[in-house]
């Protein structure tokens, strides 16, 4: 790895004497960083080397046209970002300075810059940053997540200038001072605050205590998670093992490989596998919906990765929705982020993160965290024993279960016929 920073470093330094002003100074910005990392140790942190990737690719882009330059400068002030370390959010600071002076007008700048601002503690200037950005941004429905950011920022700023004047003079003065402060400081001086208010009061007798109290809830809730555009998101149901149970009792189920050839097939209802997976009374699908799916009856996906709050949102219809996998912090965080309201009648709840091993479910050893997500569901819904069929449409394909969950299917199937196309379960 030390020989790949030198030869990025090497090859920043090369390129920024061939670039104009503003390559120069985003490569000597990514050598800078690169050099810095090269003598910190083995890099064995996966965000790090995602966001060494992304500077190897900035470097080769900067000596092509610029709207290649510039996405890379953006996708690679996005990386540092989610790393999360102070060096990162820095990198990403400077980044994004560069990308707004280079295009002013770009609403992706802008955001990036915003974001920086807030991971940067600079809540004040954060705001003012995505407010550029919803000047610039065209699609209501596309800034919906920073509309509701500048709320969180400007209502966190209400609570502590509220929370301030219930203080006695300079200790309200440095409280409200700490609105552009690290959020780990600002909790732990108004916690501090809200202690020593009450201690000086006498306890919670006073309107002022309760009331400073209230504020610090709030600020805090706000500061560790976003509000939801909808919590109840639209009055969907959370929906635990029984109630999965109830949904699938006696009932025809069908699991539909994403496969490509299934999804061309399938978008013919007339034809055999549109006719095949219409006559299902409960039709299952995993990860990314095909464009093609008419009807989706439960829809399970799998978190992946460091950030699985940062994928796609989950706006395609489906009956159920099941999210599985992560830990339960990330996996509630994923949820606030990525599920839309009025996109499912129903959601699992956290009871069906993770089936496999969980002893409360099958608590079975050994699958581990690359199981696939049909895979996943399928061994759920073999083991709640209630549906009247449980059949797989396109999993005799190649590529869309591993060995060991071939194995597996291939030991208790009761029909496979010869397309590969359908395989019974019961």
């Amino acid at each position: 790895m030390g020989q790949t920073f030198t030869g990025l470093l090497k090859a920043a330094r090369a390129r920024s004497g061939q670039g104009g002003a503003v390559s120069a100074e985003v490569l000597r910005l990514c050598g800078d960083y690169l050099a810095g990392l090269a003598v910190s140790g083995p890099l064995d942190d996966t965000g790090r080397t995602r966001l060494v990737a992304a500077i190897g690719t900035l470097t080769t882009a900067c000596g092509t046209d610029g709207d290649e330059r510039f996405d890379a400068l953006l996708r690679t002030g996005r990386r540092a970002l989610e790393t999360g370390g102070e060096t990162e959010t820095r990198l990403a600071l400077d980044l994004a300075a560069e990308a707004t002076a280079l295009r002013s007008g770009s609403k992706g700048a802008w955001r990036l810059r915003g974001s920086a601002l807030e991971a940067a503690g600079r809540r004040d200037e954060a705001v003012r940053a995505y407010e550029r950005h919803l000047e610039l941004q065209r699609n209501p429905a596309a800034a919906e997540d920073i509309v509701r950011r500048v709320a969180v920022l400007k209502e966190l700023r209400a609570c502590l200038d509220e929370a301030a004047g219930l203080l006695p003079g300079e200790d309200g003065a440095g409280l409200r001072a700490l609105h552009d402060a690290p959020a780990g400081q600002v909790r732990t001086a108004f916690a501090e605050a809200v202690r020593l208010r009450t201690v000086r009061s006498g306890g919670l007798a006073d309107p002022a205590v309760r009331r400073l109290t209230t504020l610090y809830a709030a600020h805090r809730r706000l500061l560790d998670r976003d509000r939801m555009a909808d919590p109840l998101l639209g009055g969907a149901e959370p929906v635990g093992v029984p109630g999965l149970r109830r949904l699938i009792a006696g009932r025809s189920v069908c699991l539909v490989a994403g496969a490509a050839r299934v999804a061309d097939e399938e978008r013919d209802p007339d034809g055999p596998i549109g006719r095949l997976v219409g006559g299902y009374d409960v039709v299952v699908r995993c990860d990314t919906l095909p464009p093609a799916a008419r009807r989706t009856d439960l829809h399970a996906v799998t978190l992946r990765g460091d950030t699985p709050w940062a994928g796609p949102a989950w706006d395609r219809p489906a009956g159920t929705r099941l999210v599985l996998g992560g830990p339960l912090p990330l996996w509630r965080r994923s949820l606030r982020a990525r599920l839309v309201a009025g996109a499912q009648d129903r959601v699992g709840d956290a009871s069906l993160r993770h089936p496999l091993d969980d002893p409360a479910l099958l608590g079975e050893d050994g699958w581990g965290p690359g199981t696939a997500t049909a895979f996943t569901v399928l061994r759920l819904l073999d083991f709640l024993d209630a549906a009247d069929r449980l059949d797989l449409i396109g999993f005799g394909l190649p590529g869309q279960l591993r060995p060991r969950e071939r194995a597996w299917v291939r030991a208790r199937a009761v029909h496979e016929d010869e397309t590969g196309m359908r395989t019974a379960l019961r």
